[in-house]
């Protein structure tokens, strides 16, 4: 039964990758009708809906501690990595986004092992995090000096995959028996949503429900940015939370966050099939030296399970 488990975990954490790689293309098309901030405010408020109508019994920590945790992770994982990655968006291209935010992993081990005992950081994993970095420093000049996009994009959405890997090791904290998967979840959706409230009111923000019915409609009933937000709300948000803290309370964060090294290829196919974005040798060379560098910094791990 443990081992059917852990295959169901690691089934899980793939499945939410491959959704969250396409969800750069999906926030790529809403940018032409909406903020980065509109974008997170609308995506999170569909997802806080969904996940309240699944289970609306409220969590209650034990603890200031426990609810500081949740705090700091509503405002790394929720409010920090998607407010970046949405204005991150909005300077570079959407291929760009899957493949940086893929150094995510070396994040999470670097913090674990400041913040737990037990996981150390090897030869083979610093060996695996230079490589990536030199594929890191291969987009970035892809994008500066071959498409010359401004690098604030990049540079977004690199701490936007720090803030990710915080986020993934404060889930370690707060996920365990007391709470359902569902309630830690919409919990820490409920205080990204509050951190919302004055990002919305410094930050562009317009409630203008018009732009969700334009011309480009995929049918009668559904207009393409209503696609696509109902698709970052509920599935990407919502159902893959949901799936990833579970995939986390079984495999760990750091073995959970390798499954990350699928986005930068189904980011890329998507990318050039659903907005046409270019693909150069720099981005090739790049994303290729992270793929790399993420195998050779897992490989030990993975071999041991």
């Amino acid at each position: 039964m443990e081992t059917n488990n852990r295959k169901l975990c690691h089934l899980a954490a793939s499945f939410c990758n491959i959704v969250w790689s396409t969800t750069y293309v999906s926030t790529k098309i809403l940018l032409e009708d909406f903020t980065p901030t509109e974008i997170l405010v609308f995506r999170f408020i569909i997802a806080y809906i969904l996940l309240f109508i699944m289970s609306p019994k409220p969590l209650i920590p034990d603890s200031k501690k426990e609810e500081l945790i949740l705090i700091a992770a509503g405002f790394s994982g929720v409010l920090i990595y998607f407010l970046f990655q949405n204005i991150g968006l909005t300077y570079t291209l959407a291929s760009n986004a899957g493949v940086l935010v893929s150094v995510a992993p070396m994040f999470t081990a670097i913090i674990s092992h400041f913040m737990k005992d037990g996981q150390k950081l090897s030869r083979r994993f610093v060996i695996g995090f230079i490589i990536a970095i030199i594929g890191v420093s291969f987009i970035s000049f892809n994008g500066s000096f071959i498409l010359k996009l401004n690098p604030i994009g990049d540079i977004l959405l690199l701490i936007a995959a720090l803030s990710w890997a915080v986020f993934s090791n404060l889930l370690t904290l707060v996920n365990n028996e007391k709470y359902t998967i569902i309630q830690s979840t919409r919990k820490v959706f409920f205080y990204g949503l509050i951190f919302m409230i004055p990002t919305s009111l410094l930050m562009d923000f317009e409630f203008n429900l018009s732009r969700f019915v334009e011309p480009f409609k995929l049918s009668e009933i559904f207009s393409l940015n209503i696609f696509n937000i109902l698709f970052l709300g509920l599935l990407a948000s919502g159902v893959c939370f949901v799936t990833w803290n579970y995939a986390v309370k079984t495999l760990g964060s750091v073995k959970t966050s390798t499954y990350i090294f699928l986005s930068p290829i189904v980011t890329i196919i998507f990318s050039v099939i659903a907005l046409g974005e270019p693909i150069t040798w720099a981005s090739v060379s790049g994303t290729a030296l992270i793929l790399i560098g993420l195998i050779i910094s897992e490989r030990k791990q993975n071999a041991l399970d």
